[in-house]
Order: structure tokens, then sequence, then C-alpha cells
């Protein structure tokens, strides 16, 4: 049999629809297995005023339980046996001796009936209705159900030959009978199982399926647009949310006025999508946004045509807005718009939003030299990247920013690199963003994903477990993409210490004069003596020329103070090492290859960091990569173990001299014609011939260990062949550290 739950209600926002749906459906089927009912199949339907689920072939009776439990023993005293009685719910008459590994124990067997669909499915909606997890909820009436909004009714049956009407208990009324369309189907009427229910409900009005209402939509809507010559703009998440605002989709297609072509087209689109739910509708000829596309919830006698102009007048309304702002911000100078970040604080431990770009420009002229960007352009385009911040459009619809920026550099006549570099540094925002290509766009992309990490790494403000309020896990994961999309190369730790060393010399300046409770606190932070604060505080920092003497200053700032090796970068090179491990697991690279590659020097050039990781999981897979690999940990085995017992370290250097078997001499030979080509290879950076030249080992490996005995009687010989065995260890860490290596 079959079983149609239907919760009817008052609107239930779009966004909650399908979340919703979803916990109908494993909410309630899990209740009814974990009663011991099964069922073959189950759906679920949304609309704005109902959730439905249909649960097909339930089955009509949960089986009988029988369950044997142990008591206490036949010599247990009176209290203990009463006790288990009373637990187990039986008389004492109901027991049964067995004989037990500890002697005679009572046991006796609880029968647990079966129970019906019916009466399981009244325990669990009802369980259901009472929790459901909304993410927002209201209580309304004299009852105490809470409910996204005023639950009206519940339809609740059971359907085989005949139909049950389920109880459910919530305080609204509960029965076989539904609703259609809140205006062009009122009144309510019976059902007798789902097909009857959808068919009914689509006579009345109302399309149950999402898909199918969302699909509707689009359809009518590019075909509407087609027929003029026109494109429906692609936006798959209003879609889908429209679809969740109507029972009876119906498109309409409206004029927008010639006035605001001249507007951005995504300013458009942003403002008809914020504010009225409308798809954009684009002349493909021209890329101006010309029409619009409402979707209504019923049809009229007059085909649309009063709920067209009404949304015409709002959208005039709006889109007037958004030309008020346009113009506006077009009469104000891009450097005048940035000066006004002097008053916008980023953190109150990191400055202002003015600071901040000073930074970012600074470190976006040091790094366009390792991007092939111009170093001019790049400070050009870091100094106004956040001036749209500011603009009276982006505080209307922030998600524009960055875009904006573009449009207004044009505008001002701005080179292209520096107009595109103000959209694209904020990008990548996330996996499946598109990552910068542009010279100028990289460098003021990575600069300002640097300038955040090292600013927030500064006041010791990283991300904890899960927590990661600044989104710096994003940010890393940016720099990545960058750096890896871009093929660039160069060492990270260096950009790092210059971008902490910026930060500092910011907290320096606010810090000039007598020592103060400030800088006490400085000092302790940053790890500096008194006597290096002394030394820090007199410089003159007001003097120095904007970029050149400064630039210089901070290289020597970060090579006397702040050393590669200063343990805030290690930390964040480390973080960066972690989210790289991520990236590369998700395209297919064990984590011990990555272990192994991260532990060789130079692992803050991403670039070639992947590709060392990308080449050894190739060889690894060969019969000759995974066959070495043995070989390598039977002669690491070994050396440990021998290093261990005899308490002294073998890397001195083999002398053939010493080689009395033909499998060691070949070992001996091979050894010394593989090193110099994996050393030509690693220089070149050929990953894949060095691999090659590991690969050689391979045959020489083997035979030295099926024709030698490493531990020979002579002492000499066999302290000779130990020292082979690290000479294999040594020749094989120049590739990668095999060690980290499972296998």
């Amino acid at each position: 049999m079959d079983y149609l739950l239907e919760l009817f209600s008052e609107e239930i926002p779009a966004r909650m629809q399908k979340r919703a749906g979803e916990d109908l459906k494993k909410l309630v089927t899990n209740g009814l297995v974990e009663a011991g009912i099964t069922y073959e199949s189950a759906a679920v339907f949304t609309t704005p005023r109902r959730l439905c689920l249909n649960v097909c072939g339930v089955l009509e009776q949960s089986p009988t339980l029988r369950e044997e439990r142990k008591g206490p023993r036949v010599s247990a005293p009176d209290k203990a046996i009463e006790g288990f009685l009373r637990g187990a719910g039986v008389a004492r008459e109901d027991l049964v001796v067995k004989a037990d590994k500890k002697g005679d124990i009572y046991v006796v067997e609880i029968v647990k009936p079966g129970r019906g669909a019916a009466e399981v499915l009244t325990e669990v909606v009802s369980e259901v209705i009472r929790k459901f997890p909304w993410p927002k909820s209201m209580r309304w009436g004299a009852g105490q159900l809470r409910w996204v909004r005023p639950l009206h009714s519940v339809l609740s049956i059971l359907s085989k030959e005949e139909v049950e009407v389920v109880p459910v208990d919530v305080d609204v009324p509960v029965g076989d009978s539904t609703e259609g369309h809140r205006f062009m189907a009122p009144g309510r009427f019976s059902v007798s199982g789902f097909e009857d229910y959808e068919a009914k409900l689509k006579a009345a009005y109302v399309m149950l399926d999402p898909s199918e209402r969302a699909d509707l939509i689009w359809h009518d809507a590019t075909n509407g647009a087609f027929a003029l010559g026109l494109e429906v703009v692609d936006d798959r998440a209003l879609l889908a949310e429209v679809a969740g605002l109507v029972e009876w989709p119906v498109v309409l297609m409206g004029d927008i006025a010639e006035d605001f072509f001249a507007l951005p087209a995504e300013v458009l689109q942003s403002s008809m999508r914020e504010h009225q739910k409308f798809f954009s509708v684009r002349n493909p000829k021209t890329g101006r946004i010309e029409k619009f596309v409402t979707v209504a919830n019923r049809e009229t006698a007059d085909g649309g045509a009063t709920i067209l102009a009404g949304n015409q007048k709002v959208l005039f309304a709006r889109l007037s807005d958004a030309k008020f702002f346009w113009e506006n911000d077009l009469r104000v100078p891009l450097g005048e718009m940035a000066a006004k970040l002097e008053k916008v604080t980023f953190h109150n431990k990191l400055g202002t939003q003015a600071e901040r770009v000073a930074r970012i420009a600074a470190l976006a002229r040091e790094i366009a030299t390792d991007v092939d960007a111009d170093p001019a352009l790049a400070e050009q385009a870091a100094e106004i990247c956040k001036a749209d911040l500011m603009s009276e459009m982006v505080y209307e619809f922030p998600e524009l920013q960055g875009l904006m920026g573009r449009y207004y550099a044009e505008a001002a006549g701005m080179p292209a690199e520096v107009a595109n570099a103000c959209e694209q540094h904020w990008q990548p925002l996330g996996p499946s963003d598109n990552v910068p290509t542009e010279p100028v766009s990289v460098a003021v992309a990575l600069a300002d994903k640097i300038d955040t990490l090292t600013g927030f790494w500064a006041i010791d403000e990283k991300p904890t477990g899960s927590k990661d309020p600044f989104a710096l896990r994003r940010a890393a994961l940016g720099v990545i993409r960058l750096v890896l999309a871009n093929d660039l190369r160069g060492a990270l730790r260096h950009i790092f210490v210059l971008s902490y060393a910026d930060h500092v010399i910011d907290k320096l300046q606010g810090l000039q004069g007598a020592r103060s409770k400030a800088s006490a606190e400085f000092a302790k932070t940053f790890g500096f003596t008194d006597d290096e604060m002394d030394s820090l505080l007199s410089r003159k920092f007001d003097e120095m020329a904007p970029h050149e003497e400064q630039k210089s200053f901070v290289k020597g700032f970060a090579n006397q103070v702040f050393s590669l090796e200063n343990p805030t970068v290690l930390n964040l090179l480390s973080f960066f090492h972690d989210r790289l491990k991520v990236y590369l697991k998700d395209k297919g690279i064990r984590h011990d290859v990555i272990d192994a590659c991260l532990k060789m020097p130079g692992n803050d050039d991403l670039t070639l960091l992947v590709k060392r990781a990308e080449a050894l999981q190739a060889f690894l897979n060969t019969d000759d990569g995974e066959n070495l690999l043995q070989g390598f940990k039977r002669a690491n085995n070994i050396l440990r173990a021998e290093e261990k017992k005899d308490g002294v370290s073998y890397e001195g250097e083999p002398d053939v001299k010493f080689a009395e078997e033909p499998a060691e001499k070949a070992l001996f030979a091979a050894l010394k014609e593989a090193a110099p080509k994996i050393e030509t290879a690693l220089n070149d950076e050929n990953i894949e011939a060095a691999m090659a030249a590991l690969a050689a080992l391979r045959a020489p490996i083997d035979g030295f260990f099926d024709g030698v005995q490493v531990n020979a009687d002579k002492p000499i010989v066999r302290r000779n062949r130990l020292c082979l065995l690290n000479e294999i260890r040594a020749v094989m860490h120049k590739v990668a550290v095999f060690s980290e290596i499972n296998g």
C-alpha cells in the first residue's frame, strides 16, 4: 500500500523549500524503518503552500520480534530476580532455566508484536511535525505548534483497495482533502491516492513538481525571447527561486525604457534579480539588456497586461535609482573615491582600508616582475582596486564590487590592464571561480590575498577547527590556484616576508617617539628585545621616499629582522601546504606522495612542487616505480636497523674496491651513472627525466638483494655494503623523500 502526506500552510519561503522537502522525506522514512516498516520508494514535492511526501510499497505491518534475554543466576538474591522481571516486563512463571558457563541462569523470551503501518505512521508523522527542523519558525494561535508559516491542514492517507485516513496528533484539521490554487481554484476536494492527488491539483491550477515548474518557466521565457531575436540571460539560481514562488507559473515579458539601456548590463541584471526576481533579456547583437521576464502566479483575463504594467512601473523606479547612482559615481574621480577608504576600518588591529591598499600597491609592484607585469601598472591598479567600495552603486549592490571598479576605471580613461585588474583582483572567490591570467590582474590579486593572510597571521587570528571568519582558507586556495593556473615560478616565502614586514612597518609608524605601553605590547607580539625596539623606533619613516627607498628598507628589514626562517612566515607556509594537500587530493594525488615532495627543498615553489608530485605519482603507478619503492624500503629498513644496533651512521661514501660480488659491482656502476643524470635533470627541472633515471636503478637494486649478503663476515665489507645502501637512499632522496611513501 501507499502513503500520501501533505502539509498545507501559508507561503513557505522559496529558499527553504528544497531543504524542507529533503528533511521531511528523511525523517519520515527513517522513522518507518526504525519501527520495522519498510517501503519500496519515496518521493517529495514542494510548492509555495505545501510539502508533499509520497511513500510507495509500505509494509502493512511490522514483523513480530522475539528476543531471548538472559537474566541473573538461579541462585541470585530475590531482589535481583525481581528487578530483572520488572525490567523485562514479565512474570516469574515466564522464566526458563538454562545452563550457562557459570551455572544455571534464568532466561526469558520477550515477544514484541508487530504494529500496523497506520499506528506507526501516526506516531512518526506527529513527532516529525512537532520537531521539524525549520531554520526559522513561528508559533501562532493558542496552540504550541511551531511551523515556518501558519499550518492549515494535513492530508494523511494510506491507500490500497480503500482509503484510510491516518490520524496525526497536531492542532489542525487532518483528513483526505486539500486545496487548489489560492485564487484560481479555491475550495477543498478529497483525493484517493497520489495519482488522483496530482491530477486534481493540476486541474486546480497547481503544478506539484518544482522541476516541472522550472522547466516550463525556462521553456516559455526562452521561446518568447527567441521569437523577438533576443536571449534570456542564464540564471539557474534565480530560476530555482522563482519556481518556488509560484504554483501555476505564467511567463510574461515586459519592456525596459530606453533611458536605461546605457546602464551597464550587470547593473540592470542585479537590480532586477535582487529586487524584482525578474530575468534579464539581452539583445545578442548589442549586448544590452532590453526586456525582462517576470513570472506571475495566475492567469488573468487581460493576458497579464495589468500585472506587467504594475511591474514596469516599479521597475522604472528601481532603475531610476540605479541610473542616479551610476551618474553620481561617474562624477567622482577614482582617486577621490579611494581617499574615502581612510575612514573605513578593515580590522581594528590591521588599520584602515586605505592603509591596506597602500600595502597591496607596494606588494603588487614587488610581485609584478615575477609575473611579467608592468610594475607601474600593477601599482596603479592596486591603488584604485578598492575604490568602488565607496561608490553608491556598490553600496546598493555589494555583489558588483570589482565589476563597477572596472567600469569606473574605463570611464576615467585608464589603461585596460588597470581597469581589468579592478574587476579581477577579487578572483578566484571559490573553487569553481575563474582565475585571472592577465599579468597585472594576477599581480594585484596575489598581493591582495597575501596581504590578508600575512596580516591576520601577524595578529595571530588564524583559522581554528571549522572556524574561519575571515575566509583565510579561501584566500590561500586563491593564491594556490593563481600560482598553478599561471604556471608561476618563485619562492613564496620571500613574498610572505616582504608582506609581513609591511604590516610591521605600519605598526611601527604608529609607535614613533617615546616608549609606550603600545610599543611594549608590539615588542611582545613580534618578539623584539628592548634594544631592537629602540633601534627600530629611531628610524624616520616619514622622510622616506614612497617607493624605492621604502622597498629597499623593507628588503633590508626582512633580511635583518624577519629572516626566511621567521616562525610566523614558516607557520603560514605550513598552512599553505595543508591547503595544497586538500587541493591535490581532490585531483587524485596520494597524500603520502604529497608528503614525500613537501619534504624536499624549495617547497615554497608551488608549481615545481606540484609537477614533482604529479611525476612521482605517475612513476609509482608503473611496475618500475612500484618495485623500486620496495627495493628502497628494504634498503632503508636494513640500514635503520643496523644503525640503531651499531649506534653509528653509515653515511660515509662506499668504495667499489671493497665490492666482492658481481651484483654489488653492478649496483656501484648503476648508482654512479644515475646520480649525475638525476642531478642534471633536476637542475633542468625535468622531473620526468629524473624519474626515468631512477627507473634504471630497479634491476641493479633487485640484483643486489638477490645475490649479496649485506651483513658479511668481514667488518669492512659489511660497512661498505651498508654505506652502499645509504647511497641508494641518498640518490633517491634527491628526487623525493621516498621514506614518506607507503608501500
